[in-house]
């Protein structure tokens, strides 16, 4: 009876994931192979993606922006859940600070760092007054901007996820390698990290995961200049003059599909670290 009960419980989730996540996929992944005003089968729509500049410069630099986003996200991610954990007095402070910045992203963080770094930025200004043309080495509308930006609302989430492993680490794992003679050094590469591996892993994966599909933040900063597929996507649905479903479907699905390898390959190598273990 019980078992009855808690199934109906679950019949509104169900709904939901049906209707706003089941459907919606299974929906893109039709239109995908399906001929522009037509009805049918097609690869044209996958062939012109993999054969066009325009496209496959979007997704390299799709996957530059995620991969080294990701990996600068979780090394300065790393370091700080280190700092919360080491220092429990500033450990609330800290947390807090972690959930109001990690809802900073989009649309408000592109307009933040304009207003700092643009061309007309308070940073830039104040530093032209010194005598230092900051654009000479660094210009926000390029792909070291975008890097910036991806990385700063990477760091907090990767370190709100990775705090809870921290947190799993006992004392006595430090003590018994300072009682055999090993050094810091020792304790965080032989112990620690490879303790915490399964949670840097699956926290990298939710990160290139985050930065591969984002959408606002390249967009406030470089509009449809901005080389990153979900750029190209939007355009195939909100277009002006013309509307390629179809072809945006596609991209959609090729979007997926690198999602998904990200995380089957970083799956196994998550088991193979468990397994070395």
């Amino acid at each position: 009876m019980k078992n009855k009960k808690s199934l109906i419980a679950l019949v509104p989730f169900l709904i939901i994931i049906l209707l706003f996540e089941l459907a919606p996929l299974v929906s893109i992944v039709v239109r995908s192979f399906s001929p522009i005003d037509g009805i049918g089968f097609t690869l044209e729509h996958f062939i012109k993606i993999l054969t066009t500049d325009l496209y496959i410069d979007s997704i390299k630099g799709s996957l530059i922006i995620a991969m080294v986003s990701s990996i600068l996200g979780i090394i300065i991610s790393f370091l700080g859940a280190k700092a919360v954990h080491t220092n429990k007095r500033t450990g609330k402070f800290f947390r807090t600070i972690l959930n109001i910045t990690s809802n900073f992203a989009g649309i408000p963080l592109a307009f933040a760092f304009i207003i700092l770094l643009g061309n007309t930025g308070v940073i830039t200004l104040f530093m032209k007054n010194l005598g230092f043309d900051l654009l000479k080495v660094f210009d926000l509308y390029s792909l070291k901007g975008l890097i910036l930006t991806y990385v700063y609302f990477q760091i907090p989430l990767a370190t709100l996820l990775l705090l809870p492993s921290f947190d799993l680490i006992k004392k006595e794992w430090k003590e018994a390698v300072q009682l055999l003679g090993g050094s810091k050094f020792t304790y965080w590469f032989k112990v620690a990290i490879p303790n915490l591996l399964p949670s840097i892993l699956g926290t990298f994966s939710v990160l290139f995961a985050n930065a591969i599909a984002a959408y606002a933040t390249g967009y406030a900063l470089l509009s449809s200049n901005a080389m990153l597929l979900p750029v190209r996507i939007s355009e195939q649905f909100v277009g002006d003059l013309v509307q390629a479903k179809e072809f945006g479907s596609a991209l959609a699905v090729v979007l997926m599909l690198l999602m998904v390898l990200a995380t089957l390959i970083l799956s196994k190598i998550q088991k193979q670290g468990e397994h070395l273990q």
